[in-house]
């Protein structure tokens, strides 16, 4: 049986969580592989609202293996509050359901502080991250010097990571005008909260590997988008990881063999959060509409989403990069009641027509949108569970899409809701 990877394929908040939770239910692990509580994944079940950050987002079904992987940076203390918030919804989490890389990085306090800290006095430079620490925590995993899930069960070496770290952010603090760490405070923090976290400490890479061996099915949850990507994305404004789906593999211990369905997760419209370039951007009545209809809204943050129409050379762009297989269109309902809608099909930079985004920030920030324009539809397209419930405007729409990003539409959402979806190819068949 093939193995799932669900990568966002536009700048994040595509809908991964809802997605990766209708898949859940066909599969037998739900595995976490890059990001951090930076990302946020919203659930709609029976009326319900979930949102996660960390746990994996089949962790709202029973008999689920969820597991948070080696390529993840964990804040232990931000689990301990999810944990303790979705239970108090219902959700039963434990050992039973729940099991953590024991060489995943952790995310301190010391970075935390650092993020806000250079966030702050960049000004005008600054990037728009969520000031959760992630890209200082995946600066010091690289820096060999990060503290990891197995190190809490050794005082001797939590000490010896300790004065590796400390002597390296001690020295940026000085710089930046802060006060050195606490170092006995922060030890303490630690060794309170490393009881809660061991219990869930196990080789990832040794279980995956049994349970492929046993036939399981295993669902790979990426976090943020590609175009956030570390190496691909906008540079640099983007995350501090590899999100896309190939950090499958090296971020939780499973070979590249172990992959085989690739879904890239796609609104049907563009947003992003944050700053860097957005060719298809709309500050109008249409963008305004979008965001408004949309609930655009970060999940984590809170911040406001910037909206444009649908970018095709992004997206096609990202499904080459991601080695995309099929990709699950989101959020059709939002465009329901426009006249007509607009998708990008390639760009102008400096009078030349150019069919990708290029790599420099410069040219990114000056390319132009070339559009071509489609009839929208009156009908709705809200929680339609098959293709004879969409208007025939809506499926060409759908269509033009497959043809301009060279991918085959598997999965349709048309409503946060769970059920609201409409499947064309099963990712997890052979």
């Amino acid at each position: 049986m093939a193995n799932v990877v669900v990568m966002g394929a536009q700048w994040g908040d595509e809908g991964k969580g809802k997605i990766v939770d209708w898949l859940s239910e066909r599969a037998d692990v739900i595995a976490r592989f890059q990001g951090g509580h930076n990302a946020g994944h919203t659930l709609v079940i029976d009326g319900n609202v979930f949102k996660l950050s960390l746990l994996p987002s089949g962790i709202l079904r029973e008999g689920k293996l969820g597991v948070i992987g080696n390529g993840v940076v964990l804040d232990p203390w931000a689990l301990k509050g999810e944990i303790e918030k979705i239970e108090g919804q219902g959700v039963s989490v434990g050992t039973h359901n729940l099991m953590i890389a024991e060489n995943t990085p952790l995310i301190l306090p010391v970075h935390q502080d650092l993020d806000k800290m250079r966030e702050e006095a960049a000004g005008k430079a600054k990037i728009g991250t969520t000031g959760r620490g992630i890209g200082p925590a995946y600066e010091d995993k690289v820096g060999r010097r990060t503290v990891r899930v197995a190190d809490l069960a050794d005082e001797e070496t939590l000490d010896a990571r300790l004065d590796r770290l400390l002597a390296h952010h001690d020295a940026l603090r000085t710089g930046l005008g802060a006060e050195a760490i606490d170092r006995a405070a922060l030890k303490a923090k630690l060794m309170e909260i490393a009881p809660f976290i061991l219990q869930f400490a196990a080789p990832v890479w040794k279980v995956l590997a049994e349970k492929r061996k046993a036939g399981k099915r295993i669902l790979f949850e990426g976090a943020q988008g590609a175009l956030l990507d570390i190496d691909f994305g906008t540079y640099p404004y983007v995350t501090s990881s590899n999100t896309m789906a190939g950090m499958a593999s090296t971020g939780t211990g499973m070979g590249p063999g172990g992959i085989g369905f690739v879904l890239g997760i796609v609104k049907a419209y563009t947003t992003r959060v944050g700053e860097g370039p957005f060719p298809c951007e709309l500050d109008d009545e249409i963008g305004h509409h979008l965001a408004t209809v949309g609930h655009e809204k970060g999940t984590v943050t809170g911040r406001d989403r910037r909206c444009g129409w649908f970018d095709a050379v992004l997206v096609r762009q990202t499904c080459t990069v991601g080695g995309v297989t099929g990709i699950a269109l989101t959020k059709l309902d939002v465009l329901d009641g426009l006249d007509e809608l607009k998708i990008c099909t390639g760009y102008m930079l400096d009078g030349q027509k150019i069919d990708h985004l290029p790599t420099a920030a410069a040219q990114q920030a000056r390319v132009e949108p070339i559009y071509e324009t489609m009839p929208g539809w009156t009908g709705s397209t809200g929680g339609a569970r098959s293709w004879a419930e969409l208007p025939a405007e809506a499926i060409k729409y759908v269509r033009r899409i497959e043809e301009l990003i060279g991918c085959p539409v598997a999965l349709l959402s048309t409503s946060p809701e769970r059920d609201d979806t409409i499947l064309v190819t099963d990712p997890f068949s052979d």
